[in-house]
């Protein structure tokens, strides 16, 4: 068995890997890099295999950092069965056309950049015409059950824990006499997330390719965080700012609907029952037609619910609903929630600030003192949810630059992502152990974190994969790295490490702009001073054109 990683290495999306065994070639996830402008190039670049040779896929779960490039590699020749569960085909059916509008809409607006520079338009990486094409591909499975995909590959999905539908994929394949079992988590959920249950403990495995999101870190509790919760919108509610909650979709948006259904139960002592009762007067709005569909496919797929909350359920207590909440469906609705004065709380997608109307709401609220923007999941590096989270003082929305006065607060329990010590927790449940581990899926810190713990308590080889390295998996042997994928002429890191380069230049050369006329040309300011700056830009210009030719 050989494993060759094609994406989520040493980065937190982009999931995409190439199994070849038995005589079979076969993918785990092809999810769109997301974040930073120099990582979602790659969603443009051609796959480094040849997509109608892929036998069949394998999906741990929707989201679109591991499912969204389905639909190119269906444009570019794979045909064949994409694997999942129900929730997970169900879901994929509105996220994917989804991703495919906002594609369109994205290259629309360059296109109308490059027609002003005489350029040609460009396609966009996928309509949602074609997102719906490609869900023709989807077979639905159920958890817990082991399906042969043929004589020598059998399979199981586990509940993940991670959202509605999400898998850890138990993989057997039997050659040259013998068997080997890989896993691969997807995600892994965080222990105490609502509405579902707890990550399945898997028995044994030979080798584990685990996610490392929050490999260095420790989750804030469940009643810390709903607690916390409470208090941040009180107090914003009672100053008569907005709540903006950047929320995904899919998953963050119906857990904090469950916590604050959850909240009226809990009624302690007169300061808890204040903020309680400032909080139910005020209207909660999901501004997310994504949202909408998606919380429809969480009432369909109840059974996937945690035993609690199904048993509520029965009795007539849905999780997802309360007195005060609102969804909008329309632009029109949405731009509305702006327009009122009345303090609320939105939420709103994506969780990240990178697309849809969540943009709109902190345009309107960032600037605003009585505001909170209460980031509730991860903000991969170089979104515009992680520069606010890093507390950037001002921020550039549809080219408008935003100054940040808004309170900030980030309570990351709220993530769908197991910290350490449930990674941790997940590798000591194996009766038998993994007799190798690959880290993907994590910043650099968290997976060299997370190693050294893994090395230290269990002594298992664990091994940081880069792009496009292939390991030959052999029972009784040494894992063995090979490079059988050939990377672009470029070297791939030394172009991104290039193109980020660039994207930072062009800001500071902005900000250098800003800096220079508000402050450096004054009235006051001499000639010679004036001349000097004028010289070394001059001396800039002429470096740029010996670059370009």
């Amino acid at each position: 068995m050989k494993i060759t990683f094609l994406g989520a290495t040493q980065t937190v999306t982009g999931s995409n890997f190439l199994v070849e065994a038995a005589g079979k070639k076969f993918l785990v996830d092809c999810g769109m890099y997301q974040g930073k402008a120099t990582e979602e190039k790659e969603n443009d670049e051609p796959f480094l295999y040849e997509p109608s040779e892929i036998d069949f896929m394998l999906l741990t779960h929707a989201h679109i950092d591991h499912s969204g490039r389905i639909p190119k590699l269906y444009l570019e020749g794979y045909k064949n069965p994409i694997i999942a569960t129900k929730a997970t085909c169900d879901l994929c059916s509105i996220m994917l056309p989804d991703s495919g509008h906002i594609q369109e809409m994205e290259i629309e607006w360059k296109n109308k950049k490059r027609k002003r520079e005489g350029k040609e338009a460009l396609p966009p990486l996928y309509t949602a015409e074609q997102a719906m094409q490609a869900l023709e591909l989807f077979q639905p499975v159920s958890y817990d059950t082991i399906i042969d995909i043929d004589e020598n590959i059998k399979v199981r999905f586990n509940d993940a824990g991670h959202m509605l539908g999400s898998s850890i994929i138990e993989i057997w394949v039997s050659e040259n006499g013998k068997t080997e079992k890989a896993v691969f988590t997807g995600d892994l959920g965080n222990n105490d997330i609502p509405l579902l249950s707890s990550p399945t403990m898997i028995e044994s495995a030979d080798y584990l390719v685990m996610e490392s999101t929050y490999g260095s870190r420790l989750h804030m509790r469940n009643d810390d965080k709903a607690e916390l919760f409470l208090t941040i919108v009180a107090e914003t509610l009672e100053k008569g700012g907005t709540v903006v909650i950047p929320s995904f979709a899919v998953g963050r948006t119906q857990e904090i609907l469950y916590e604050l259904n959850k909240l009226k139960e809990k009624r302690e002592d007169e300061a808890f029952t204040k903020k309680y009762e400032t909080l139910m007067k005020a209207p909660v709005f999901v501004d997310s037609p994504l949202a909408i569909s998606a919380t429809e496919i969480f009432r369909e797929n109840q059974d996937l619910f945690d035993e609690d909350v199904q048993e509520a359920m029965r009795q007539g207590d849905n999780p997802l609903e309360f007195p005060g909440l609102q969804f909008a469906r329309t632009v029109d609705e949405s731009r509305a929630l702006n327009e009122s004065n009345q303090p609320s709380i939105i939420i709103s997608a994506s969780g990240m600030c990178e697309v849809g109307r969540i943009k709109h709401h902190l345009k309107h609220n960032l600037w605003n003192p009585n505001s909170t923007i209460l980031f509730v999941g991860y903000q991969a590096p170089g979104t515009l949810g992680r520069k606010i989270v890093e507390g950037a003082e001002k921020v550039k929305i549809f080219g408008e630059e935003i100054a940040v006065h808004a309170r900030v607060e980030y309570i990351e329990g709220y993530s769908g992502h197991a910290d350490q010590e449930w990674l941790l927790n997940f590798i000591y449940s194996f009766i038998k152990k993994p007799k190798h581990i690959f880290l993907v899926h994590g910043e650099e810190e968290s997976q060299q974190v997370l190693k050294q713990k893994i090395l230290e308590t269990t002594q298992i080889p664990v091994t940081i994969p880069e792009f496009g390295a292939t390991y030959t998996l052999e029972l009784d042997k040494e894992i063995e790295q090979e490079q059988t994928y050939a990377l672009p002429n470029v070297y791939r890191p030394l172009r991104l490490e290039l193109i980020e380069r660039i994207e930072t230049l062009k800001e500071e050369v902005e900000d250098m702009g800003n800096i220079l006329i508000e402050g450096k040309m004054g009235e006051d300011t001499k000639d010679e001073e004036l001349e000097a700056i004028n010289q070394k830009i001059k001396q800039l210009e002429k470096m740029i054109v010996s670059i370009i030719e």
